[in-house]
């Protein structure tokens, strides 16, 4: 009884660290720079979630914090409400710094994954994000579109390691930053 006591009370722990890991398969980049990788991204496509449904023009602001934590803000344009959203976060490296795998939490000490699959590793243009599993996926880029070449790369990558492809959502990028 007293051990069934104690994984009922390191079940919430081991949930919560789970939600943190590397989808199984999937390898996050290596020889990350998280300096480079710092700055705007624009979202060019994305599997759905409630916390982004309805919005266009979504755009992340990575910036480095005096403690060494990567401050996140998430914005994007909801039509239906005529307004902006934005939420803002909180990123750490986890592991290996020159691993791109991170962890990011927008509600209090829950934390999700943040993992680079593919990262133009010369430019850092683009980026492949991947979350604790198969059901989180972003395409992110510097510029608010793609070049068709490297869209394709990114699909057939993101179909390679188990994404339904089908199933992304190509975000809108025509609102100027407000």
């Amino acid at each position: 009884m007293r051990h069934l006591r104690q994984l009922l009370l390191c079940l919430p722990l081991l949930l919560l660290a789970a939600c943190t890991s590397v989808p199984e398969g999937i390898t996050p980049v290596s020889h990350f720079q998280l300096d480079r990788y710092l700055g705007k991204w624009y979202e060019i496509a994305r599997l759905d979630h409630s916390f982004e449904r309805g919005l266009s023009d979504v755009s992340a602001q990575y910036r480095l914090q005096a403690d060494g934590s990567v401050e996140v803000v998430n914005r994007g344009y909801s039509a239906e409400k005529g307004a902006w959203k934005e939420a803002v976060g909180k990123a750490l490296m986890t592991g290996d710094a020159t691993q791109g795998s991170l962890k990011v939490s927008f509600f209090g000490p829950f934390y999700g994954g943040y993992h680079i699959a593919a990262l133009d590793e010369q430019e850092y243009r683009w980026s492949l994000v991947v979350g604790p599993s198969r059901d989180y996926l972003w395409i992110l880029s510097r510029e608010r579109h793609l070049p068709p070449e490297i869209r394709e790369q990114l699909l057939a990558k993101a179909k390679q390691l188990g994404f339904d492809i089908g199933q992304l959502i190509w975000v809108g990028q025509d609102r100027p930053d407000a």
